[in-house]
């Protein structure tokens, strides 16, 4: 923990309180100022039945903060030309052409309609491309994704896409936000554009260049004793219920490459090296001398890309007054007890 004054020890003391009430099993702080840091803090156990404490070298699954990696990632391609935002998907994907589309109201996923329009990179980059995710269970369409094995660890995003393309999409291209497995198809475009696979060009291009030597998509043996422990809390739909108890591992083993390397969420890796990439985007796609993105590209990220009236929203939870740009979504008005410091917001 840095050497620092008394005015972060509310947020310590919030954290900790946090497990104590065993109601998550650690956690792990990082404060900037500008991109700067001024705050770490670690409180709890990455493996609680062996009482082992959490620190910056402990290894997380990243899940979906993955996907501000891989929309970084895209947009480093972009500005190198290998595609335009709006840019049908069909052409580097042709199978995409020919999806349907549920419709309004339908229940069975066998009602569909033709796509009134091609899905673009930019709908892709903003969850507006009509897809499903299938991880949720709340729509028509979600059960054939694990019937048919989209999201499998076995599946390489080749295959991902090649099995989405046989479920309808849940909306029409661009009628409204709906997080989804888009940014999976987004790591195969990835691959396309670069002639790389998906985790060759994420180390070479953003993990090597700043040092994020403890990301990837898969661990070597000598990590595995860095790695958390996964834990369930005592009921998905009340997080305020305290009792965890050790989770089972959905993405299969991490300790051998797999064929799945997913944009969505696949990613391990430590804070300290999360906050690499942060620091990055606080200094507008520069850290330690290495420039990632240009400033102008990132004010673009930051920028709503949802049609007027069209919001993020979710069913389990609210998050009101909050757009999405490219990768990023973007608070516009405080929420109850935020300081006006959180207008622009992004995460």
């Amino acid at each position: 923990m840095l050497d620092n004054s008394r005015e972060f020890d509310s947020i310590h003391a919030s954290l900790d309180r946090w497990v104590q009430q065993d109601l998550i099993p650690s956690a792990a702080s990082v404060v900037f100022d500008g991109s700067t840091v001024v705050d770490e803090y670690f409180t709890g156990n990455q493996n609680r039945e062996r009482e082992k404490p959490i620190d910056g070298d402990s290894i997380f699954r990243l899940f979906s903060n993955t996907k501000l990696i891989t929309s970084v990632a895209a947009m480093i391609l972009h500005e190198e030309g290998a595609f335009k935002l709006d840019d049908e998907a069909a052409i580097y994907i042709p199978k995409l052409a020919d999806l349907c589309v549920l419709k309004e109201d339908a229940t069975d996923v066998h009602d569909t309609e033709p796509l009134e329009s091609q899905i673009t990179v930019r709908q892709l980059m903003s969850h507006t491309a009509g897809f499903s995710y299938g991880i949720f269970m709340d729509t028509p369409i979600d059960p054939l994704f694990r019937s048919k094995r989209v999201l499998h660890p076995g599946n390489n995003l080749e295959g991902l896409v090649e099995a989405l393309a046989t479920i309808p999409l849940l909306y029409q291209p661009g009628y409204k936000f709906h997080y989804s497995i888009a940014t999976d198809v987004l790591g195969r475009l990835i691959e396309i554009w670069s002639g790389q696979s998906f985790g060759e060009f994420l180390a070479s291009r953003i993990f090597n260049p700043l040092g994020m030597t403890n990301t990837s998509f898969y661990l070597s043996e000598h990590q595995r004793e860095r790695l958390c422990v996964l834990y369930d809390g005592a009921d998905p739909e009340n997080p305020y219920l305290p009792g965890l108890s050790i989770a089972s591992e959905l993405a299969g083993d991490h300790f051998r490459p797999r064929a799945l390397e997913s944009g969505g969420g696949g990613l391990l890796g430590t804070i300290s090296d999360y906050k690499k990439f942060w620091q990055m985007l606080m200094a507008e796609g520069t850290y330690n001398g290495v420039r990632l993105l240009q400033s102008e590209t990132l004010a673009l990220m930051r920028t709503n890309q949802l049609s007027p009236g069209n919001v993020v929203e979710f069913r389990q939870w609210e998050m009101p007054n909050t757009v999405f740009g490219l990768g990023f979504a973007i608070k516009q008005k405080p929420s109850v007890r935020e300081p006006p410091e959180a207008i622009d917001e992004f995460y």
